[in-house]
């Protein structure tokens, strides 16, 4: 990295919080501080960004700078970013702050390109967490009120914590249409949402059955996979011997003849709570399994176990094999119409065939019980099984199971069902092992997979849209998870990219859609019932009870009757609207927020579908992005987004998990009150958010000093700018000078920050704009324009010169910063004089665009000769460090620089940077002389030259005026010049 020598503050120049202060060198001795250009600037060194930025913030509202910058791109070609919409529960955590701030910093830079970027904020209102918060504020009493109140009370507190996060993110510096964000629980909202189930509806994509899925016993109610997380939990293991009915069948099936002892399938589960409902036993048709002859507990047995893991299954304490038969493969033992005796109930099961099946672990033959299982169901519907399910709502068993149970919730039915299987001796072996088990995500306890009556989208099922239907394409039509597939294989792009095989694996082995909930707040599915039970729910009845929902709002559902609910619609004969029966079940929420693209996209005139971007955190793979996905293909056909960016997640400095009780976690709001939003805002785009992200209080307040490294130099270049007009200043830099270096820095600058933010790699941009001010702008260029600027003739064309370069480079990197520092580049803005003719009437610097290089051409040759000037400096930056040690050389505007050089050419190309080979070391004098070779030498010149009162520069030509005796050449002119005006 590039190097500042810092030499201590020269005589008659002495700079501290902006004020200047003069000082003769010695007692009765001439001061020139009135004759110096010191800086001048009424922008704050302190942010106080705690303070100023509520007041920037009024003043934006009070000029409507949202509907301004709307107005000002009115006629440009549209970018939209998609909002997922936070659940309105509670106060704003520090992930809403980082997915809030990287959607606001994206969209503030397309508005920068030139893109019309309307945002509109929405919430999601409806689901537990809400409904768990009334019910944690009423106590007893939610089980006793009308539904209708318990859902005015939802309604209510996700209004208010709308409101309130609405205020939270707008201090944030979130800009957007706040007036008028999207909640799920509008009436409009709702409407929508059921005209995308119409789409379904149409289609043949819905229907009803009993199946087993996710159910939450905590929360009583079915779950998606959305709404699953899986943790490591501590489970039974237990390998059952279940009795064959034939034993000599048995027997004769793997060649033993008659056979004495008594057979068994051997099953494996780890889940002994469902044993209760088992029916049938699966084997895989293609693998071979073995009779095996053992002892245990000293009684001689007889087990089918799949012959790849006998070896592994035997090897228990206790358990002798005696001798093992010849192979059968598995279709036979379905082919012989095999039965065995469950062990603790009167029922008799069959053997089945079933693809699934592994000999991977367990032993071959799977436990199947169709209620309980999504394998075990479709094997149980082709071979024509009940789906038989004893465990209520509340996770007990019902009176169908042995009285011994009965009662009993599940997970404390395994220990009693071990120590019965123990006492039956049908326990060939127990352990405790831990595995991956779903949760539901709210309650983050253990689900239980229940047959239930539920509503399903089907997944596989091939349907023709009704636009493919009206433009006569799509042939048979293509089932959701093919379309879903070849959207994310070929439509979306994906950043990181490995989104992609993340959702695609999620896609390929997903099931059918459970879309029905068992609870009162949400959006009510719009089915009724006849008196015989069955289901009405057409396209046409939807759309009746949309039209009554978007006037009312879906609590009509539970205060009309179905026959004002369906207005004007009539059903038929067989369903009079006198006699029918509401649907007591809701929507999955996340159907509701993944209607979001026609309910808001769609329906929002100043948007459009698709949206360019949906960006959320990396969860969203199997939330809001593919169940906003399926709803959109069922109803269009098409992907609801172009590009899809996710984030990680907030994890403690070591990486590990951080839980609000930890001294690591990061209270959103308060650190916002603490800080300031620019800094927060800061602090996300300079971390790789595609990848978990540490953080802790202590980590943003040591983040602090980069935000202030960042500040200080936009002051600085301000400071220098007091007395600058481009209309009369502007003045050309020559490519040799460091004036023009500093315009190729500038220039490249802008190129590569433009290309981190289009990929969107912000901390790539920001670590750019950090770097750019830390070194090129303070270590390099402005430390050596320091003299000119302050002891130049105020319009010299050195100084006009710098003062041009460091005017583009105060606006360029103003905008570039603007899209992360709302609040202080809007700020420096306000503080740049005479912008140009174009931007001289932007009240604000998120009105601007993007600033654009020079245009200039530089050559490679060119590029070769500043490396060389660099190299230069910092040898003779180094040999100022040593002279400091060795000689006590404290000042480098004591020293000379000399340049040695072998060549004509290169002395000549050195000499056209004149003043800026001493100035970019802080020399008070340079000579380019010829040497056997390039180097720069540095020289201790207190015994040979004068030092200048005014500048400290000590030169050879100090005294050269007479009148000036004090003073360089220079320093004379510019006295001589001051003292005229």
């Amino acid at each position: 990295m590039q190097r500042a020598y810092r030499p201590a503050l020269r005589q008659g120049v002495c700079v501290g919080r902006g004020k200047a202060v003069g000082m003769a060198a010695d007692t009765g001795k001439n001061s020139y501080k009135d004759t110096l250009n010191l800086p001048q600037t009424s922008f704050a060194m302190e942010a106080r960004l705690v303070a100023s930025e509520p007041v920037r913030l009024e003043k934006w509202r009070a000029m409507g700078l949202y509907r301004r910058i709307m107005e000002a791109r009115k006629d440009a070609p549209r970018w939209i970013l998609h909002d997922g919409p936070p659940f309105a529960n509670g106060d704003i955590h520090i992930g809403h702050l980082i997915n809030k701030t990287l959607k606001d910093v994206i969209l503030r830079f397309r508005t920068m390109q030139g893109f019309r970027t309307p945002y509109v904020p929405g919430w999601d209102c409806h689901g537990l967490p809400i409904e768990h918060k009334i019910q944690e504020q009423l106590g007893g009493k939610w089980r006793q009120m009308p539904v209708a109140d318990v859902r005015k009370a939802c309604h209510d507190y996700a209004a208010k914590y709308a409101a309130i996060q609405s205020k939270q993110f707008q201090r944030l510096g979130i800009l957007g249409d706040w007036e008028h964000p999207y909640l799920t629980m509008s009436p409009d909202y709702e409407a929508a949402t059921l005209e995308v189930f119409a789409k379904f509806v149409e289609a043949g994509l819905v229907y009803r059955k009993l199946k087993p899925v996710p159910w939450s016993v905590s929360n009583q109610t079915a779950l998606a996979d959305a709404e699953l997380e899986y943790l490591d939990i501590e489970d039974p293991s237990v390998f059952v011997e279940f009795a064959a009915t034939d034993p000599q069948k048995v027997h004769r099936l793997f060649g033993g003849g008659t056979g004495i002892l008594p057979v068994s399938f051997l099953i494996w589960t780890t889940t002994p709570w469902t044993l209760p409902a088992n029916l049938a036993i699966a084997v895989h048709p293609d693998v071979e399994y073995q009779l095996v002859e053992y002892e245990r507990s000293g009684r001689p047995r007889a087990a089918v176990v799949a012959a790849p893991r006998v070896e592994k299954v035997f090897a228990v304490p206790g358990v002798r094999i005696v001798s093992t038969s010849a192979p059968v493969r598995g279709q036979a033992l379905v082919d012989a119409g095999l039965t065995y005796r469950h062990p603790f109930t009167s029922r008799v099961g069959r053997i089945l065939p079933a693809l699934y099946v592994t000999t991977t672990d367990g032993t071959g033959l799977v436990h199947t019980a169709p209620g309980h299982g999504e394998d075990d169901y479709l094997t149980g519907m082709a071979h024509g099984l009940e789906v038989y399910c004893p465990v209520l709502h509340n996770g007990r068993f019902d009176d169908t199971v042995p009285a011994w149970i009965r009662g009993v919730v599940v997970w404390e039915a395994n220990p009693i069902i071990v120590e019965k299987l123990r006492e039956l001796d049908v326990l060939f072996d127990t352990q405790t092992i831990v595995h991956s088990y779903p949760h539901d995500w709210r309650s983050k306890k253990p689900v239980i997979l229940r047959a239930t009556e539920q509503w399903f989208v089907a997944i596989d099922k091939p349907f023709v849209t009704s636009e493919e239907a009206t433009q006569r394409r799509g042939g048979e039509g293509r089932s959701l998870r093919q379309r879903a597939v070849e959207a994310v294989a070929t439509q979306a792009s994906f950043v990181p990219e490995w989104g992609r095989a993340r959702i695609l694996g999620m896609l390929q082995s997903r099931p059918d859609w459970c879309i029905s909930r068992q609870r009162a707040w949400g959006l009510p599915i719009p089915a009724f019932y006849n008196e015989r039970g069955e289901a009405l729910l057409t396209a046409d009845s939807v759309r009746a009870v949309a039209r009554t929902v978007a006037r009312k709002g879906s609590s009509a559902w539970f205060s009309d009757t179905p026959a004002e609910l369906l207005g004007d619609y009539e059903p038929g004969p067989a369903f009079p609207k006198d006699r029918l029966r509401k649907e007591q079940d809701i929507f999955d929420v996340w159907f509701e927020s993944g209607s979001s693209w026609n309910a808001v996209l769609r329906a929002n005139a100043e948007l459009s579908f698709p949206a360019d971007l949906y960006l959320e955190g990396s969860d969203q793979h199997r939330g809001w992005f593919q169940l906003s996905l399926l709803p959109s293909l069922g109803a269009t056909g098409r992907p609801p987004f172009k590009q899809v960016l996710t984030h990680g997640f907030v994890v403690k400095p070591d990486g590990t998990k951080v839980s609000k009780s930890d001294k690591e976690y990061v209270t959103a709001t308060q650190e916002i009150e603490r800080h300031g939003a620019d800094l927060l805002r800061l602090w996300c785009c300079s971390v790789d958010y595609q990848n978990d992200i540490p953080a802790s209080p202590q980590a943003i307040r040591d983040f602090a000093d980069k935000y202030r490294k960042i500040r200080n130099t936009l002051r600085y270049l301000l400071s220098n700018l007091y007395d600058y007009n481009p209309a009369s200043d502007a003045t050309e830099a020559p490519a040799r000078s460091l004036d023009g270096w500093a315009i190729f820095e500038l220039d490249t600058l802008i190129a590569q920050v433009v290309a981190a933010y289009d990929a969107y790699q912000l901390h790539r941009a920001f670590r750019l704009l950090h770097d750019f001010c830390a070194v090129q702008v303070s270590a390099i260029y402005g430390n050596a324009m320091k003299d000119r600027l302050y002891c130049e003739s105020p319009g010299s064309p050195l100084r006009r010169r710098c003062q041009t370069v460091m005017h583009r480079m105060v606006v360029a990197l103003t905008k570039l910063l603007a899209p992360m520092i709302v609040f202080t580049a809007d700020e420096v803005w306000e503080h740049i004089r005479h912008k140009d003719s174009g931007e001289s009437d932007l009240c604000s610097v998120h009105l601007a665009l993007l600033p654009k290089p020079s245009g200039g051409v530089v050559s490679d040759e060119q590029r070769a000769e500043w490396s060389m000037v660099m190299r230069l400096r910092d040898d003779a930056l180094q040999q100022l460090d040593a002279l400091k040690k060795q000689v006590g050389l404290n000042k480098a505007l004591d020293a000379e620089a000399i340049y040695e050089a072998p060549d004509a050419a290169t002395r000549q190309a050195l000499e056209a940077y004149g003043v800026d080979l001493a100035d970019m070391v802080g020399a008070g004098w340079h000579s380019v002389v010829a040497g056997p070779a390039l180097a720069a030498k540095v020289v201790d010149r207190r015994g040979q030259y004068k030092a200048c009162a005014r500048s400290w520069k000590r030169r050879p030509d100090v005294g050269s005026d007479p009148q000036y005796p004090d003073l360089t050449t220079r320093d004379a002119r510019a006295v001589e010049e001051a003292q005229k005006k």
